[in-house]
Protein backbone atom coordinates (compact mmCIF):
# COMPACT_ATOMS: atom_id res chain seq x y z
CA UNK A 1 0.00 0.00 0.00
CA UNK A 2 2.86 2.36 0.79
CA UNK A 3 4.50 1.35 -2.52
CA UNK A 4 1.30 2.22 -4.29
CA UNK A 5 1.17 5.58 -2.50
CA UNK A 6 4.82 6.27 -3.45
CA UNK A 7 4.10 5.35 -7.07
CA UNK A 8 1.08 7.65 -7.09
CA UNK A 9 3.19 10.44 -5.59
CA UNK A 10 5.93 9.90 -8.23
CA UNK A 11 3.34 10.02 -11.03
CA UNK A 12 1.83 13.16 -9.52
CA UNK A 13 5.29 14.81 -9.39
CA UNK A 14 5.92 13.88 -13.04
CA UNK A 15 2.53 15.30 -14.03
CA UNK A 16 3.27 18.46 -12.07
CA UNK A 17 6.67 18.80 -13.80
CA UNK A 18 4.96 18.28 -17.18
CA UNK A 19 2.39 20.95 -16.31
CA UNK A 20 5.16 23.36 -15.26
CA UNK A 21 6.89 22.77 -18.60
CA UNK A 22 3.63 23.44 -20.46
CA UNK A 23 3.04 26.63 -18.46
CA UNK A 24 6.59 27.82 -19.15
CA UNK A 25 6.21 27.13 -22.88
CA UNK A 26 2.87 28.96 -22.96
CA UNK A 27 4.36 31.93 -21.12
CA UNK A 28 7.20 32.07 -23.66
CA UNK A 29 4.74 31.87 -26.55
CA UNK A 30 2.63 34.58 -24.93
CA UNK A 31 5.68 36.85 -24.58
CA UNK A 32 6.60 36.24 -28.23
CA UNK A 33 3.05 36.96 -29.38
CA UNK A 34 2.97 40.18 -27.36
CA UNK A 35 6.24 41.24 -28.99
CA UNK A 36 4.83 40.43 -32.44
CA UNK A 37 1.68 42.41 -31.61
CA UNK A 38 3.76 45.43 -30.56
CA UNK A 39 5.76 45.17 -33.78
CA UNK A 40 2.56 44.87 -35.85
CA UNK A 41 1.06 47.94 -34.13
CA UNK A 42 4.24 49.90 -34.81
CA UNK A 43 4.21 48.79 -38.44
CA UNK A 44 0.52 49.67 -38.75
CA UNK A 45 1.17 53.18 -37.42
CA UNK A 46 3.99 53.57 -39.92
CA UNK A 47 1.80 52.35 -42.80
CA UNK A 48 -1.03 54.68 -41.75
CA UNK A 49 1.41 57.58 -41.70
CA UNK A 50 2.71 56.63 -45.16
CA UNK A 51 -0.84 56.32 -46.47
CA UNK A 52 -1.73 59.74 -45.11
CA UNK A 53 1.37 61.22 -46.71
CA UNK A 54 0.55 59.58 -50.04
CA UNK A 55 -3.03 60.79 -49.86
CA UNK A 56 -1.86 64.36 -49.16
CA UNK A 57 0.64 64.09 -52.03
CA UNK A 58 -2.10 62.82 -54.36
CA UNK A 59 -4.40 65.69 -53.36
CA UNK A 60 -1.61 68.21 -53.94
CA UNK A 61 -0.87 66.67 -57.34
CA UNK A 62 -4.56 66.71 -58.28
CA UNK A 63 -4.83 70.31 -57.11
CA UNK A 64 -1.79 71.30 -59.17
CA UNK A 65 -3.27 69.54 -62.20
CA UNK A 66 -6.56 71.39 -61.75
CA UNK A 67 -4.71 74.71 -61.38
CA UNK A 68 -2.86 74.01 -64.63
CA UNK A 69 -6.12 73.12 -66.39
CA UNK A 70 -7.76 76.33 -65.13
CA UNK A 71 -4.77 78.41 -66.25
CA UNK A 72 -4.80 76.75 -69.67
CA UNK A 73 -8.57 77.32 -70.00
CA UNK A 74 -8.17 80.94 -68.91
CA UNK A 75 -5.40 81.42 -71.50
CA UNK A 76 -7.65 79.90 -74.22
CA UNK A 77 -10.52 82.16 -73.18
CA UNK A 78 -8.26 85.20 -73.22
CA UNK A 79 -6.97 84.16 -76.64
CA UNK A 80 -10.53 83.77 -77.93
CA UNK A 81 -11.52 87.16 -76.52
CA UNK A 82 -8.52 88.82 -78.15
CA UNK A 83 -9.07 87.10 -81.50
CA UNK A 84 -12.81 87.66 -81.25
CA UNK A 85 -12.31 91.34 -80.54
CA UNK A 86 -9.85 91.64 -83.41
CA UNK A 87 -12.23 89.88 -85.79
CA UNK A 88 -15.03 92.24 -84.80
CA UNK A 89 -12.84 95.27 -85.45
CA UNK A 90 -11.52 93.97 -88.76
CA UNK A 91 -14.75 92.44 -90.05
CA UNK A 92 -16.87 95.39 -89.04
CA UNK A 93 -19.91 93.18 -88.29
CA UNK A 94 -18.77 91.46 -85.14
CA UNK A 95 -17.08 88.69 -87.07
CA UNK A 96 -20.28 87.63 -88.89
CA UNK A 97 -20.43 87.50 -92.63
Amino acid sequence: SSRQALEQARVAVEELDDMKAVVKRLEEENAELRQQARHAEKEQRSLCSQAKGLQEERLLTEGQGLREQIQAQAARMASLEVSGGTAATVGGAGGCV
